[in-house]
C-alpha cells in the first residue's frame, strides 16, 4: 500500500475502506438519478444506468491512482440535465450530437488541464461569477425537479402556476421531498439514496408503482448508446458556445469540489498543488471518456467529503467508492422500480445546495450583482445554462464599462461577453 503513502498522509487500510464505503452510500442515488435524467433525452434508460456506473467506477478509479486524493468522481448534476432538458428537448439537438459536444469539450479540458490555460481561467474568471453560476445551475436544476415531479405546471396565462397538490404522484413527490429535506438536515451520508429508497416503498405498498418480481439481473447493454456520438455535428460555429459552456461549467464544478474538501482534508496546501492538477487531469480525460460512454461530463463530487470526514485522505478511498460501483450494476430491475416522483425530489434538494453559494457573494460590487442576477435567473428561466452565463457576463461586463471600470473587466469576461453578443445577435 506503499502506492498511496498511507503513513505519510497519517491514515491506515481500514480507514481509507471505510471512508470509501461512506463516499459509495453518500453519491449512490447518481445512478438511478443521472439515468432517470438523460432518459428523457430519448436515451435507453437501462443502459444509461450501466453508462452510469462504469464511468463512476473509471472516473473514480483513475483519480486514486493518478493523482492519490479521495475524490470521488460521477457524472455531474447539471450538465446532465442541460443535457436532456436544455440541448435535446430545448434546442432539438440528437442525443448523439450532444455526446459529440461533450466529447469535444473533454479535448479542450485535457488541453486546458496541461497547459497554463488552467491557470489563465481559474484566475481571470471573477469567484462571485463562479459562485453565481453554480447558484444558477441549482436553480436550473431544482426547476426541473419541481416541474417533472408536477409541483409545478405549465400555464399559458402566466408561463407556469402551481399543479394539482391532490394528486397521488405529486403527493408522493412532496414526501420524497420532505426526507430528501429531513435525512439532509440530520446529517446522514446515505440521505438522499435513503430518501429515494423511502418514497419507493411507500409508492409499491400504495400501488402508484408495481413491485419488481426480482431486485438482481445481469448488467444491461451499453451498446445502444457507447461509441455513438456524432462528433462531426458538433463541430459547428452556433455549437461552438455549448461546447465552451460545458468545459468552463465542468471546471468550475471540480474547482468548487476540490476547493471545499480540500480544506477540509488539508489535501491541497501548496499554490501550485500537484495533487490538484492531477486531479483536474483525472477529471478532462474522464470527461472525454464520458461522451465515448454515453453519459454527460463527469465531475468531481462534492460528496467525497462524506469520506473524508470519515477519515479517507489517499486514493485508496477514491478506489474503494469505485469498485463498490460494481454492485448497482446488478440491480437493474430495482432502479427500473423506482417511480419518477422518488427522484425528482433530489433535484430540488441538490437546487438548493448549489444555491446556497450566493450567500458568499459580494453585492456591494454593481458588476456582481447584476452579473450574478442574470445567471441566476436566467438559467432556469431560458431553461439553458449557456444562456444563463452569457446573460450574466454581458451584464457584468456592461456595468463595468458604465462605471468606468475598464481594468476591471478580465480578459475572461470579456471574452465571455463578445461570445454573448455572437450568440444572441449574430449567430
Amino acid at each position: 500500500m506503499d502506492l498511496f503513502k498511507l503513513k505519510a498522509h497519517d491514515t491506515d487500510v481500514k480507514t481509507e475502506v471505510t471512508a470509501g464505503m461512506t463516499t459509495f452510500l453518500a453519491m449512490l442515488y447518481i445512478v438511478p438519478v443521472n439515468a432517470s435524467i438523460m432518459s428523457a433525452s430519448g436515451m435507453p434508460y437501462d443502459a444509461l444506468i450501466t453508462a452510469t456506473a462504469v464511468m463512476t467506477i473509471f472516473a473514480s478509479i483513475l483519480n486514486g491512482l493518478w493523482s492519490n486524493t479521495p475524490i470521488a468522481m460521477s457524472v455531474g448534476m447539471g450538465l446532465n440535465a442541460y443535457f436532456s432538458f436544455g440541448l435535446v428537448k430545448g434546442m432539438g439537438i440528437p442525443w448523439q450530437t450532444a455526446l459529440g459536444i461533450v466529447f469535444l469539450s473533454g479535448i479542450l479540458y485535457i488541453i486546458i488541464s496541461i497547459t497554463p490555460l488552467r491557470r489563465w481561467m481559474i484566475e481571470t474568471i471573477p469567484m462571485d461569477i463562479k459562485r453565481a453560476t453554480s447558484a444558477g445551475i441549482g436553480a436550473f436544476i431544482a426547476f426541473i425537479g419541481l416541474e417533472q415531479s408536477k409541483i409545478i405546471i405549465e400555464n399559458p396565462s402566466t408561463l407556469v402556476t402551481m399543479g394539482d397538490m391532490k394528486s397521488p404522484h405529486v403527493i408522493l413527490a412532496l414526501l420524497g421531498l420532505a426526507l430528501a429535506i429531513f435525512f439532509t438536515l440530520k446529517r446522514l451520508k446515505s440521505a438522499l439514496i435513503l430518501s429515494i429508497v423511502l418514497t419507493t416503498v411507500v409508492a409499491w405498498v400504495t400501488g402508484i408503482e408495481k413491485l419488481p418480481e426480482s431486485f438482481v439481473s445481469m448488467p444491461a447493454s451499453m451498446a445502444p448508446i457507447a461509441f455513438e456520438l456524432d462528433i462531426s455535428s458538433a463541430l459547428s460555429l452556433s455549437i461552438l458556445p455549448v461546447i465552451l459552456i460545458f468545459l468552463i461549467t465542468d471546471l468550475f464544478d471540480t474547482l468548487g469540489t476540490l476547493t471545499g474538501v480540500g480544506m477540509r482534508a488539508d489535501l491541497f496546501r501548496e499554490k501550485n498543488s500537484i495533487p490538484l492538477q492531477k486531479t483536474i487531469e483525472a477529471d478532462a480525460v474522464a470527461t472525454l471518456a464520458s461522451g465515448l460512454a454515453g453519459v454527460s461530463s463527469t465531475t468531481a463530487f462534492i460528496e467525497s467529503a462524506a469520506g473524508v470526514e470519515e477519515g479517507g485522505r489517499t486514493g485508496l478511498t477514491a478506489i474503494v467508492t469505485g469498485l463498490l460501483f460494481i454492485l448497482p450494476l446488478f440491480l437493474l430491475p430495482f432502479f427500473q422500480s423506482i417511480p419518477a416522483n422518488a427522484i425528482n425530489p433530489v433535484l430540488i434538494v441538490i437546487g438548493v445546495m448549489m444555491f446556497s453559494e450566493l450567500q458568499h457573494i459580494n453585492y456591494k460590487d454593481n458588476a456582481i450583482r447584476f452579473g450574478a442576477f442574470f445567471i441566476v435567473l436566467g438559467m432556469p428561466l431560458t431553461y439553458s445554462i449557456t444562456n444563463g452565463l452569457l446573460l450574466g457576463s454581458l451584464a457584468y461586463v456592461f456595468v463595468r464599462i458604465v462605471e468606468g471600470k475598464y481594468r476591471n473587466i478580465s480578459i475572461a469576461m470579456s471574452v465571455l461577453a463578445v461570445i454573448a453578443l455572437l450568440v444572441f445577435f449574430v449567430l
